[in-house]
């Protein structure tokens, strides 16, 4: 389940997503994925509305045969924070208060593209948020989304490719 919103790209307030590792639409470095050390990579954000309580980001394959696939929840990142650095540890809570969700992998934090094969896109989804998130680590997919949706600000977004090079 992808979350339905109808801003797209930046969010209205100027809010935007970047990363040091790759540009917007541009291919996802190996050593972030499944076929080397999988670590996430680093972000950054700025133009967040007032009001903004938290930081909520999913990171998802839209492409995947299976359905839209989760790399990745976080939720309860502190306002005051503006980027996370590259290989976030693969914990459910972080020493900043961060609680990070299952993926579709079945384990905690970040799990980078695998695509079984073509070129797929990953959708990094910042969100703004006007509360915390009263969620445990185990909630769902769904779950976070819906309380996502209730508290939602503003959406900034970042996509990158990863296509696996052929054996």
């Amino acid at each position: 389940m992808m979350i339905a919103m109808t801003l797209a790209g930046q969010g209205s307030s100027g809010f935007a997503i970047r990363s040091a590792a790759f540009q917007a639409s541009g291919a996802i470095p190996s050593k972030h994925t499944c076929d080397d050390a999988d670590t996430s990579p680093a972000l950054e954000w700025s133009g967040e509305p007032a009001g903004t309580k938290s930081f909520a980001l999913v990171v998802h394959d839209p492409d995947a045969p299976a359905g839209d696939w989760l790399h990745w929840t976080a939720w309860n990142i502190p306002p005051m924070t503006h980027a996370l650095a590259a290989d976030v540890a693969k914990l459910e809570s972080l020493p900043d208060g961060t609680r990070q969700g299952r993926n579709d992998f079945g384990k905690p934090g970040y799990g980078g593209p695998c695509p079984p094969s073509g070129t797929h896109h990953y959708v990094f989804e910042l969100f703004a948020l006007d509360a915390m998130l009263n969620l445990p680590a185990t909630a769902s997919r769904r779950q976070i989304e819906q309380a996502i949706q209730e508290h939602h600000l503003s959406r900034a977004t970042l996509t990158g490719t990863y296509q696996r090079a052929k054996a």
